[in-house]
């Protein structure tokens, strides 16, 4: 929001996903988040950023902004410059928290938690990569 970090991703994502589960809402202010996932190497960013749980944020205004991991690159899709309107949704995670008022998307995937079935797990790895990081 600030301009105070910056970051591109290169390529097309992996995949594109909402997510509607407590965190995503809590740290989006939403009823859900919309999400791109790329390969790690895709990602570049200039900047300070603060990490939570595994999701960097600005410091500076606080603005949600990625998750890394070790081989990919979650991306908040409000926190790019251009409007994404091709990234097109194709998963929603959480749906058990999904919201009766939202219209349905046949064109998705649901899971009722994450894809894995292990909430949160793969944000435990890139905890550890913001740990590596920090220490150079």
């Amino acid at each position: 929001m600030c301009g105070e970090v910056r970051f591109s991703v290169s390529g097309q994502p992996n995949r594109v996903g909402l997510c509607h589960c407590k965190d995503c809402r809590a740290s989006s202010g939403s009823a859900f988040a919309v999400f791109a996932i790329w390969p790690r190497p895709a990602f570049d960013a200039k900047g300070h950023v603060g990490t939570y749980q595994g999701r960097s944020f600005c410091v500076n205004c606080g603005s949600p902004l990625f998750s890394l991991g070790p081989d990919e690159a979650e991306i908040m899709l409000g926190s790019l410059d251009d409007a994404p309107t091709d990234l097109i949704p194709t998963y929603e995670l959480w749906v058990c928290r999904r919201e009766g008022w939202l219209p349905e998307m046949p064109w998705t995937d649901l899971f009722e938690k994450d894809r894995t079935g292990e909430a949160g797990d793969w944000r435990q790895a890139s905890r550890t990569v913001a740990e590596d990081a920090k220490k150079g």
